[in-house]
């Protein structure tokens, strides 16, 4: 099946996205955008980057940037375990590795059950936020991967790679 495929077989007017858990809090990004998640593997650190950035990976011959997306969103760090993963996403025909906690599952959210993102947290975190949705399982809140970086960021990334 094609990513065409995959978006016409979808309910009408929904998205799928990828859930995961980072400090207790469930976050989701459009499955279009991941490549694949891994286990946590060796990461290199390289001197002199940002702090959100962990390092890089070597991904099939491919060198990946990881950062820590706790450390990116303001959250309280901790140390990495067994299900921690390494989610592979592509912004921009860029892939970097984002370190969550745990990866959960894909779900199917409809546009219409996506509220604003509240104006809460600085404008520096906030600005990640697509949207936040509410189900029984409770508040899911969507990653706008294209604002997870700025310009500035990116080039901070390019300079890693």
């Amino acid at each position: 099946m094609t990513a065409t495929d995959s978006r016409t077989s979808r309910p009408s007017g929904s998205s799928s996205y990828v859930t995961f858990s980072l400090a207790d809090e469930t976050y989701a990004i459009d499955v279009l955008q991941v490549q694949e998640v891994l286990k946590l593997t060796e990461i290199a650190p390289v001197p002199g980057v940002p702090d959100y950035i962990l390092g890089i990976i070597n991904l099939r011959g491919d060198v990946v940037t990881v950062i820590d997306a706790r450390r990116r969103l303001s959250l309280p760090l901790r140390e990495s375990d067994d299900a921690s993963r390494i989610v592979i996403i592509d912004v921009d025909n860029q892939n970097i590795g984002i370190m969550v906690d745990s990866v959960a599952e894909v779900v199917q959210i409809a546009e219409s059950a996506i509220d604003p993102a509240p104006a809460v947290g600085n404008d520096q975190t906030s600005r990640f936020i697509l949207g936040v949705s509410s189900s029984d399982d409770g508040l899911t809140i969507l990653i706008d991967l294209n604002k997870l970086l700025s310009d500035e960021d990116w080039s901070s990334l390019r300079e890693v790679a």
